[in-house]
């Protein structure tokens, strides 16, 4: 299965404000055409109130949403995402399982996951994907998810818009987030392509390379 991870973060590595610019947002939407399904972690759905629409603000019926939580604390009050389009997956371990399932009734579909390297294993739920005929995955943050998919060396390109702006904030998210270094003591990434626009964003294509 083909694994992209998009983003968007400040010059300064940590993630943009939720919303970006229009030709930031043109772009996630056709990476959401080009694939079968988006995955989120809980922190994201806490912080923002995404429906991962494709373009023209469709959401398709075959392609599948999730989102991943540990410990099954997510909000489901108010979130676009349990009201709209089809039944989104949410991902979680075995304990929390029963009190997700009470919670969210039939606006969801539960899905328990064994434990990985990182937390709970991605791969696991790349199988569970490609058991339902998605051959491609888009990974839409937050920090922790990103990590662990590259952790697990699951992620096959990264797109990144860099967006004109510093934070500085420490206490920002930054790109990826963990507990010890991805590589040695950097992941290192092959540029496919860099495209300037007069917004003064820079989108960033890379590939990353599998180890053996």
């Amino acid at each position: 299965m083909k694994v992209i991870l998009a983003a968007a973060a400040t010059i300064c590595g940590r993630i943009s404000p939720p919303g970006g610019s229009r030709l930031d947002r043109q772009r996630l939407e056709e990476l959401r055409d080009r694939t079968g399904a988006s995955i989120i972690g809980a922190n994201t759905l806490r912080q923002e109130n995404p429906e991962m629409r494709a373009s023209g603000g469709v959401l398709p019926p075959e392609r599948l949403r999730a989102v991943i939580t540990r410990s099954g604390s997510i909000p489901v009050a108010g979130k676009n995402l349990f009201q709209h389009g089809p039944r989104p997956v949410v991902f979680t371990e075995k304990e929390a399982a029963s009190s997700l399932q009470e919670r969210l009734k039939n606006k969801a579909r539960i899905v328990v996951l064994p434990q990985g390297p990182g937390g709970l294993s991605l791969k696991a739920a790349l199988d569970f994907f490609s058991a339902e005929g998605v051959e491609s995955l888009l990974i839409e943050g937050g920090a922790r998810l990103n990590y662990a998919a590259l952790k697990e060396g699951l992620v096959d390109e990264i797109h990144l818009t860099l967006a004109p702006f510093v934070s500085g904030d420490r206490n920002s998210a930054a790109l990826a987030d963990g507990p010890m270094p991805l590589g040695d003591p950097f992941l290192a990434l092959e540029l496919v392509s860099s495209e300037p626009l007069a917004s003064g964003e820079l989108f960033l294509h890379y590939r990353v390379p599998k180890t053996t």
